[in-house]
């Protein structure tokens, strides 16, 4: 079954934890899935994670709709987030179109960064039937590659508890927080109606972000706010310097691997070549 908002709003109430990877292809879509992820972000971390880029703000909408086509065809049951890339969603009009094409590619949520400021893009884009998820605390479009804790200060925290009912009532479906203290995401989630999902926010929410590499171990680097279930870097350089190594002493391939002709027939096409 299709996972949809009222599922998510639902383990909301029941204080159900709510699960969310990034995907940006294919066959990690068709694993997380088959997993039971409830979310797959199309994050525009794809940028950095899948092609070299030195930040999020190099990703292009022609990059985020070829990737989002993909986690769609992997994804039966988990419910589709795609990030609107940097200054795709800055004027209202201009969102609307982007999410659009988001939307018709198979997008079930788009997520936008941005407090406070992005409140009217929000009301616009959820008056027009698009599902929006809001994304405050750190935001890489807007603050920079080089995260940051926000809500140390009173200021601060009272400006992300109002930025998050801000765009509640602006229509948002979700709210990602990254990079916040864990009392100030109690505060935002037990605030909100709509589900208050973090990354680095601590474990008083509604749900948690990680992306996948760091979870699998692609990346050598691991963060303070991640956890990495496998070291899949290290196994595939093993499998590969392991087949580099076999190709080069000559055992692979072995006969196993090896396709035969039978000798007639081996014998008809060297007869045809006159030998």
């Amino acid at each position: 079954m299709k996972k949809d908002i009222q599922y998510f709003n639902d383990k909301k109430r029941t204080k159900t934890p709510i699960s969310l990877l990034t995907a940006y292809d294919f066959p990690t879509a068709q694993l997380l899935d088959e997993a039971g992820i409830d979310i797959l972000l199309v994050g525009d971390s794809v940028g950095t994670n899948v092609l070299g880029y030195k930040d999020e703000r190099e990703v292009s909408m022609a990059d985020m709709l070829h990737h989002l086509g993909a986690v769609v065809r992997g994804a039966k049951s988990a419910w589709v987030m795609v990030d609107m890339p940097y200054n795709s969603a800055n004027d209202p009009f201009i969102a609307c179109e982007n999410a659009r094409m988001m939307i018709e590619r198979g997008a079930d949520c788009v997520k936008i960064e941005g407090w406070e400021e992005k409140k009217n893009v929000v009301a616009y884009l959820s008056g027009q039937g698009i599902p929006v998820c809001a994304h405050i605390g750190y935001n890489p479009q807007i603050h920079g590659s080089k995260g940051k804790t926000f809500g140390k200060t009173t200021e601060q925290a009272l400006n992300l508890i109002n930025s998050a009912k801000v765009l509640e009532d602006s229509g948002a479906v979700m709210i990602i927080v990254e990079k916040v203290p864990q009392e100030i995401t109690a505060l935002i989630s037990g605030n909100l109606r709509i589900p208050v999902l973090g990354i680095g926010a601590g474990r008083e929410c509604d749900g948690q972000v990680l992306v996948i590499n760091d979870v699998i171990g692609i990346t050598p680097t691991v963060y303070k706010h991640t956890r990495k279930y496998m070291d899949f870097r290290s196994m595939v350089l093993k499998a590969v310097t392991d087949f580099k190594n076999d190709i080069e002493k000559g055992s692979f391939p072995s006969e196993e691997n090896v396709g035969h002709l039978s000798a007639k027939d081996l014998e008809g096409v060297l007869k045809a070549m006159g030998r």
